[in-house]
């Protein structure tokens, strides 16, 4: 029997080792903290070797987690590509820039009530309510900025209102789903928060994460939203990549249809 190679990107150890075990041995591992040298030539994967200068190695399977400044045209190789890849290749080239992923998502949302703009490079806005700015390709809190008044944008930015009321996380890993309540101590909210942790699910927020996971035929998915203190539901965000370190609960799912996902 001819042995499968897995390139295995951005997991820690504990999960990598989690997911090795009882794949038998017509499995060959190759893994990689960051991003490696690859290859494609005449539809085939091939990634450097990890342990001799200038060799490269046939890929057959490919599972990459975490996001890199320099991935998207990994990402873009992997979609043309089209080999197994965990999550979908395609799906996260489609949202892997924020703002270009997030105007994708919005067509597929049946919450796209947020009231947007967007200045390109160095502009001026004017805001007479408390008004949320993003920009970059980061999927991260360090790019927003809540104002009042009179703001410049350093580079292409999506204006969004200020929605009062709870952040919440849809988190889908094959057909297991969670709500995540997101916390923080300032208006900022995220996953890492001391008080983040499961709640229970919303049927229209699970049912639109859904949507948006098939059309972009994503695996795993985790998608951001807010609950308006009017009871208003709100698309904030598609996270392509979302954490699977975090909570325990998710971790022993991503880690069992990781491997489940490499046998079949």
């Amino acid at each position: 029997m001819d042995k499968k190679r897995v390139l295995i990107i951005g997991l820690e150890e504990a999960e990598v080792n989690a997911i090795k075990q009882d794949l038998g041995f017509e499995y060959l591992f190759v893994c990689y903290d960051v991003v490696p040298q690859v290859k494609l030539i005449e539809k085939q994967l091939f990634v450097e070797s990890p342990s001799v200068p200038e060799k490269f190695l046939l890929v057959d399977k490919v599972v990459f987690h975490g996001i890199y400044g320099n991935d998207f045209d990994f990402i873009t190789l992997l979609a043309l590509w089209n080999g197994p890849c965990l999550p979908n290749a395609l799906g996260m080239m489609d949202l892997r820039q924020r703002i270009p992923g997030l105007v994708r998502a919005l067509a597929v949302s049946k919450y796209a009530g947020i009231k947007r703009g967007m200045l390109i490079d160095v502009q001026d806005y004017t805001a007479t309510t408390e008004t949320v700015a993003k920009w970059g390709i980061w999927h991260c809190g360090e790019d927003k900025n809540k104002f009042i008044g009179e703001w410049t944008s350093a580079e292409t930015s999506v204006i969004e209102e200020f929605i009062e009321g709870e952040a919440v996380r849809i988190m889908l890993v094959g057909d297991k789903y969670w709500q995540i309540k997101l916390t923080g101590d300032t208006w900022l909210k995220s996953i890492h928060n001391d008080g983040s942790w499961e709640m229970e699910v919303d049927e229209g927020l699970l049912l639109d994460s859904k949507a948006i996971a098939q059309h972009f035929n994503l695996q795993t998915v985790g998608v951001d939203y807010m609950i308006g203190s009017n009871g208003e539901k709100y698309l904030l965000e598609i996270n392509h990549i979302p954490n699977v370190t975090v909570f325990p609960f998710v971790n022993e799912a991503f880690k069992a249809f990781a491997q489940n996902w490499i046998k079949g």
